[in-house]
């Protein structure tokens, strides 16, 4: 686990910065400098391009990590990462032709509820492309254990760039509607930067010929595909369908709640950046031992993490709300709750995600994202009309918790390995307790007074109890040498 702590904490540090840059975007400019209306319209372009980018790129961003270590020549990889970059081509050409014909009709499908998004459709489809093969370029510095920068690029460059976009908006620099476009441009230069910043780790020799093991290869993109965009269906179906049955605004104030309830998946977000790789290498090598060690460190480590993130989140939610000072973004607290429950049972697997997509079961993470995206959708129909926008958090909750109880059990059946210890009961005891014990204290100053002194004790309670528990040993090692304990 050296290389994955020492790349997963600069990771961590980055998200962490970046999520600060992203929280005073989301809750403070976007709040206060760009109207509700097209701050949600923002919201549904990238939500919908998020939906889309798997299909552009055939999921090659999973299918580079998956196959590159299987390669043993340099020739062999470099026809291999070529097919890589061509591949993506025969989709997004031949949908650009077939969107052009059809554009009127999707845009108006589109915009059936919410005039504001129609002449915006087809920015849709380019940042998509954007975005995807940012990914690709992304997963040629994974393969080279190399994931800082991109990481970098991906949490801190594009929520600076949207900073100074907001702030221009502000000082009427640019219109609401030139932001808009800034915005993909911006995912457009991000995607040249990490080309580039690859091609410096490792540029591969052009051959324009596809591997011996094609059939496999596109066999995998195709369940990847599919199980991508599934995902994606499940991260960004309720930004997408909101506006489909609520007024656009309605998504700004759901988007400012999922936001800080994301803020406890920043550990697993910065240890899959390397672990993923790592995973799918000890897999081709058939070393069990060695990807069930990765599994249950990672998933109490990432446990121990998030727990301190879901306090901190919940336990200040309302003071947060009373900062921000805008009423009407107030509604999100169940969301928050929601979602931060969802995050944490997610953290709770570890590397199960990476273990389905790596290993020749990789089939069945098809079907169970494939079976979580239409569940997600039917309760999202249900409850979005019955609760409005917390009954789209509501549906996120149920579907996260069933299926990924569903993928412990699939990976214990077959592979005879599970994430869990005793250790695991005990980290969500604690988290648990602290829970009930601060959940009804309240501090009578200003809300940065009462989130500063919360946060400092819950944080001291916390990480001395895990410290002094051994909990984790990963854990202990950075506490000891960041703290004197």
């Amino acid at each position: 686990m050296g290389i994955v702590l020492k790349q997963s904490f600069t990771n961590t540090l980055i998200l962490f910065l970046g999520f600060a840059i992203g929280g005073i975007n989301v809750l403070f400019l976007y709040t206060h400098f760009l109207h509700e209306d097209y701050y949600g319209l923002n919201t549904f372009l990238l939500s919908t391009a998020n939906i889309l980018l798997p299909l552009l790129v055939l999921g090659m961003q999973h299918t580079i990590i998956k196959f590159y270590t299987s390669y043993r020549t340099k020739y062999e990889q470099d026809q291999f990462l070529t097919s890589a970059l061509l591949l993506p081509l025969f989709i997004i050409i031949p949908l650009a032709i077939l969107g052009s014909f059809f554009y009127e009709t999707i845009a108006n499908w589109l915009s059936k509820e919410n005039n504001i998004i129609k002449p915006y459709t087809y920015l849709i489809f380019l940042t998509a492309i954007f975005m995807g093969y940012f990914e690709v370029f992304y997963a040629f510095s994974k393969i080279q254990y190399k994931s800082v920068f991109g990481n970098f690029l991906k949490e801190i460059f594009s929520r600076i760039c949207t900073s100074i976009l907001l702030v221009g908006v502000y000082l009427q620099w640019i219109t609401d509607v030139q932001f808009i476009y800034a915005i993909v441009i911006v995912y457009g230069i991000r995607m040249l930067i990490m080309m580039f910043s690859a091609f410096k780790l490792y540029k591969p020799d052009f051959i324009i010929k596809f591997p011996e093991n094609s059939k496999e290869i596109l066999s995998y993109s195709f369940y990847i595909i599919l199980a991508g965009s599934a995902s994606g269906i499940l991260l960004d179906i309720d930004k997408f369908m909101i506006p489909q049955m609520e007024q656009i605004a309605e998504v700004a104030y759901y988007a400012v709640g999922i936001y800080i309830a994301s803020v406890i998946a920043i550990p697993s977000r910065a240890m899959q950046q390397i672990i993923n790789p790592l995973t799918a290498k000890e897999l081709n090598s058939n070393n069990l031992k060695e990807v069930e060690n990765l599994y249950k460190k990672s998933s109490i480590t990432l446990l121990v993490a998030g727990g301190l993130l879901f306090l901190l989140i919940n336990l200040n939610i309302n003071d947060l709300y009373a900062f921000i000072n805008k009423p009407e973004y107030a509604v999100g607290g169940m969301i928050v709750l929601m979602i931060s429950i969802a995050e944490l049972y997610k953290l709770s697997l570890g590397t199960n995600g990476a273990i389905l997509t790596n290993s020749n079961h990789y089939r069945v993470f098809f079907y169970f994202s494939i079976a979580m995206a239409i569940s997600v959708v039917f309760l999202n129909r249900w409850l979005i009309q019955l609760l409005g926008i917390d009954g789209a958090a509501l549906a996120t909750l149920i579907v996260v918790l069933i299926f990924s109880t569903v993928k412990i059990i699939y990976v214990q059946l077959k592979l005879n390995m599970q994430p869990f210890t005793k250790k695991t009961i005990l980290v969500l005891t604690i988290i648990s307790i602290l829970f009930l014990i601060f959940y009804s204290i309240t501090i009578p100053f200003h809300p940065i007074v009462n989130m500063v002194l919360k946060s400092l004790i819950i944080t001291i309670v916390y990480i001395f109890t895990i410290y002094k528990l051994n909990i984790s040993e990963d854990i202990n090692v950075l506490i000891k040498k960041y703290f004197r304990l």
